[in-house]
């Protein structure tokens, strides 16, 4: 967060549709540093939305809040692809007097993108990071890990608090939002629901996301783990989601 203070900002949250990512900054300058307003950066918490609010919808706002004197702009995803909260944060920054840019992704867009980080092995924090980076930067698989066979599966998007990713082995393999934005499909509930049949899944949301319905519906159909927490993870979640991965 320390290296961003002094620079004038381009906010996202989602996946933005390329074009319309392409144009505002086009508009505003390439040279303007992008930051993914999803993730948490430590800004205070704003007390603009509840407490039971979604972590991730709770870090855009408190995130663009903490930047609002150097964001020229936010792009906000508002399709399918994120949720209709991501749809009300947009309004809500709008009449706090940001500069919001919607973009809905359609599916004449959807790409079919290989999954290098999605199937391959390595950590599971940084894998989803660079599938993370690939909603800005396109990149080709060079340097990714090969693919591997999965032992076990992460279904989700990106959590708020990382520390979970790292219990999981480097044979895990991605499924759910995550791997929908590695293949540049957001919005593709068939891929989202998608998870390979006898791998031990962990199935994961955060608190108070429409999200948790799939998750919940998942788990019990392929016996996996469904496991949400709101803000944080604490030391319970941690310990059932270690044990899942050990005795599965």
């Amino acid at each position: 967060m320390e290296n961003l203070k002094s620079k004038k900002l381009i906010g996202y949250y989602g996946f933005p549709r390329p074009s319309v990512l392409g144009s505002v900054r086009e508009r505003f300058g390439y040279n303007l540093e992008l930051v993914d307003l999803d993730i948490a950066h430590e800004a205070p918490d704003s007390r603009v939305v509840q407490t039971t609010t979604c972590r991730i919808i709770a870090n855009i706002i408190d995130n663009a809040i903490e930047y609002s004197e150097r964001l020229a702009a936010i792009v906000a995803d508002v399709g399918e692809g994120k949720c209709d909260r991501g749809r009300y944060a947009a309004l809500i920054l709008k009449e706090m007097g940001f500069n919001v840019i919607e973009s809905r992704f359609p599916p004449e867009e959807f790409e079919n993108r290989p999954l290098v980080y999605s199937t391959g092995g390595g950590s599971l924090a940084e894998r989803i990071d660079a599938i993370m980076e690939t909603v800005i930067r396109p990149r080709d698989s060079a340097g990714a890990a090969r693919k591997c066979e999965p032992t076990h599966g992460f279904w989700g998007v990106p959590p708020s608090d990382f520390r979970i990713l790292d219990i999981f082995p480097q044979t895990t393999h991605i499924y759910g939002w995550t791997r929908c934005v590695e293949a540049g499909r957001p919005g593709d509930l068939q891929l989202e629901y998608f998870v390979d049949e006898n791998v031990p899944t962990v199935f994961f949301t955060q608190s108070f996301c429409a999200k948790q319905d799939m998750a919940h519906y998942l788990a019990e159909k392929h016996d996996g783990l469904f496991v949400d927490c709101h803000r944080n993870v604490n030391d319970s979640i941690l310990s059932k989601v270690e044990a899942f991965i050990k005795l599965s």
